[in-house]
């Protein structure tokens, strides 16, 4: 059957040449007719994070985003399983009715694209793999995957994984489409682990000025057993009329007395373990010694949430680095960066975020080249306009490029799905 006719046969089709299949059978029937005709596709959801990664040169548009709805939720046995488009506030209301969540901490890139909320679909979550602000207590958005469905580059229908922890079938072919962004497997189910939301959360906000300091801070919390779930450090903004300086107006708290450079420590529980946890962690990390602000639940919830927001660089028109680095590495980094740059430090001192104008792109190179250096890696996650440095937007060394390679070939052996996306002829 021709591309044609199976437009003719449902598979609709608007007025820019874009394929919308309703379900897992359609998107494997078009998936086959452009492997046979050598013919690329450009696959999308709802476009919330289409702005990251390369541009694809596809001969067509395959958009995934009728498949949506919840499929399966049982509560009880801590999983969800919701169609590869569904959208994430979908899910995020249905598990908050029953006191749950996603413990990744989804990112909202609506903030950075449109300067508002839009945290998109699940599946364009498990492309990225981009996790929140818990990210070095549970781990990624690829470790609560327990399975997925989807189609392969040839058109055939696969499937990964179960509903339960213990099922580890397929778990390593669930990590390897996560981060992928689309290039391997049209995603048409995903099948999530949950788990009960904490109760309370309150932050503990140290004042530093002294950056030597941040990370024997960060030390000390990473080997604390006082179960932090955020650790993220906020500096003074550059003063170079470069950057937005928005920072205190954005983290404006009743009881954040105090302005300048920041660390924030997130404890979560209930108020007899968080009003323990709090002692614990004051004497491991001597504060006082430190002018300090406590924010309780109706102030720490929107201050991690604007976090995860990344609302610090909302509607930016820098360019917008991610760079993630051991934290041994990090206080060199941070040290590198100095205060050129408008940033900020999370995963208790792994992950950066960092803002480039564009009358520094040349420093985009060159903050890359640092990153490398330190064993760490950079995505440039969004471009200014001006950007024009031939710079490949992920890192990838020539040994995993290989290895991507010969994935690729596995799942997709003609290059079909989002070629370029991430690396050149791939």
């Amino acid at each position: 059957m021709s591309t044609k006719q199976k437009i003719n046969s449902q598979i609709f089709q608007d007025s820019n040449d874009i394929f919308y299949p309703k379900d897992e059978i359609e998107v494997s029937d078009l998936v086959k007719d452009f492997y046979k005709k050598n013919s690329s596709i450009e696959l999308t959801g709802t476009n919330s994070k289409n702005f990251i990664g390369n541009k694809t040169q596809a001969a067509n548009k395959v958009s995934l985003s009728k498949l949506s709805g919840i499929i399966e939720y049982l509560p009880e046995e801590l999983y969800i399983k919701v169609k590869a488009c569904t959208p994430m506030k979908e899910i995020e209301e249905a598990l908050d009715k029953n006191n749950q969540e996603l413990a990744f901490e989804p990112l909202d890139f609506g903030y950075i694209k449109d300067g508002k909320a839009n945290k998109g679909t699940i599946g364009g979550y498990l492309s990225c793999n981009y996790a929140g602000s818990r990210r070095f207590k549970v781990g990624s958005v690829r470790d609560h995957v327990l399975g997925f469905r989807g189609v392969n580059g040839k058109g055939d229908i696969i499937k990964s994984g179960g509903t339960v922890v213990k099922n580890v079938t397929g778990y390593d072919l669930s990590k390897l489409i996560s981060g992928a962004f689309g290039t391997l497997v049209a995603l048409t189910e995903i099948t999530l682990k949950v788990l009960p939301k904490k109760q309370l959360s309150n932050t503990i906000v140290i004042k530093v000025d002294d950056r030597k300091k941040i990370y024997d801070l960060f030390d000390k919390i990473a080997s604390s057993s006082s179960e932090i779930t955020g650790a993220v450090f906020l500096p003074d903004e550059p003063d170079d009329g470069m950057f937005v300086k928005n920072k205190e107006t954005i983290f404006k708290f009743n009881d954040l007395n105090f302005t300048g450079s920041y660390l924030a420590l997130r404890l979560e529980g209930d108020k007899v373990s968080i009003n323990e946890k709090t002692k614990k962690i004051t004497k491991e990390l001597d504060l006082n010694k430190f002018k300090i602000a406590i924010l309780d639940n109706y102030q720490s919830s929107p201050f991690w949430k604007k976090i995860n927001n990344l609302e610090l660089f909302q509607n930016t028109k820098n360019n917008l680095l991610r760079i993630v680095i051991e934290p041994a590495n990090g206080s060199e980094m941070m040290s590198y960066l100095g205060n050129k740059f408008k940033y900020y430090i999370d995963w208790c001192g792994s992950l950066f975020w960092v803002e480039v104008p564009p009358k520094k792109n040349n420093k985009v190179s060159e903050i890359k080249k640092k990153s490398i250096e330190l064993g760490g890696y950079m995505t440039i996650v969004k471009t200014s306009e001006e950007y024009d440095y031939e710079e490949t937007i992920f890192t990838v060394e020539p040994v995993r490029l290989m290895i991507s390679e010969k994935i690729k070939k596995s799942f997709d052996p003609k290059r079909i799905f989002n070629p370029g996306k991430m690396y050149r002829g791939i």
